[in-house]
């Protein structure tokens, strides 16, 4: 297995100093991205995909949950694993195509797949899940805070929300999520959070810090971190 490197530390940077990018490209832009991505997601070089999924099955791997929501579930990298360690599983995404391989990944009863766009209110009762994973999806999302509110609210108490998100340090130096439609880069447009940004949207819902990590990919040893790791947990 590729090997990664973990710095665990909690950063603060002040949003007065890192303004978002607000980009260009609308809501639905980015859902018509990602479903023509859908067709090479899992094909395509992708070391920031490849680092979350080992990072997601390192840090739950020996965890078991009763219900789980996975918000932005893609085509399923994540799926499979989630499937195994709780037993029941809600995985949406807003992008039809990205369902659809994730459906041909995934067959197991526990597991039921949606259409979701998680910045309008989920359709999910009070105190339904013990764990929400979210997966390299809200660097597409401008405002955190409904997120948040909606993770706050459908969470159990003592519930957990764990985040993966490209490092906000890369999006200083311009990364973001691409792809490649014959030889032309297609750039997913998106915001820059920084650290503080998830810290300040967690605190305003009543969730708790529990574990901040740093993670690298073993070829980029000497750059930038790749991946940022967040887990909250509901009081």
């Amino acid at each position: 297995m590729t090997k990664f490197f973990v710095f665990s530390v909690v950063l603060f940077h002040s949003s007065q100093y890192f303004t978002p990018d607000l980009g260009r490209m609308t809501g639905m832009d980015i859902q018509n991205a990602y479903n023509e991505w859908s067709e090479s997601y899992d094909s395509d070089e992708n070391l920031t995909r490849d680092l979350d999924e080992r990072v997601t099955m390192e840090t739950l791997g020996n965890l078991h949950f009763d219900s789980i929501l996975e918000i932005g579930c893609g085509t399923g990298k994540n799926t499979v694993f989630l499937a195994q360690i709780g037993a029941s599983v809600r995985a949406v995404d807003f992008s039809q195509g990205m369902i659809e391989k994730a459906k041909e990944k995934v067959s197991t009863r526990n597991v039921h797949f949606s259409m979701l766009d998680i910045t309008q209110p989920w359709d999910f009762l009070d105190q339904s899940f013990n764990l929400i994973v979210c997966n390299l999806v809200l660097e597409h999302i401008q405002d955190l805070s409904s997120v948040f509110a909606e993770a706050a609210r459908t969470l159990r108490p003592n519930g957990s929300f764990f985040i993966n998100e490209l490092h906000p340090f890369r999006q200083y130096d311009g990364k973001k999520a691409r792809f490649y439609r014959n030889e032309e880069k297609i750039e997913v447009e998106a915001f820059i959070h920084n650290v503080s940004d998830f810290l300040h949207a967690a605190k305003d819902n009543g969730l708790t810090l529990e574990d901040l990590n740093e993670y690298w990919h073993e070829a980029d040893q000497n750059k930038l971190p790749r991946i940022l790791s967040l887990t909250f947990q509901r009081n």
